[in-house]
């Protein structure tokens, strides 16, 4: 069983929110100009969303 604070420090975890991240940013800074523009926001909110949730179910794996 792997605590949260070392599933946050791996690779996987870090580069997946990292990248989730940097997209959202990307998207922000650019600009939202159409719906496609606000579903790739959606989509890299959920990747994030997706990311934090496995830390608060670490203790259950």
């Amino acid at each position: 069983m792997r605590s949260r604070l070392a599933r946050a420090w791996s690779l996987k975890w870090l580069g997946q929110t990292v990248a989730s991240v940097c997209w959202i940013s990307s998207m922000l800074a650019y600009g939202i100009n159409s719906p496609g523009d606000m579903l790739q926001v959606c989509a890299a909110s959920a990747w994030l969303v997706a990311n934090i949730a496995t830390l608060a179910t670490a203790d259950a794996d």
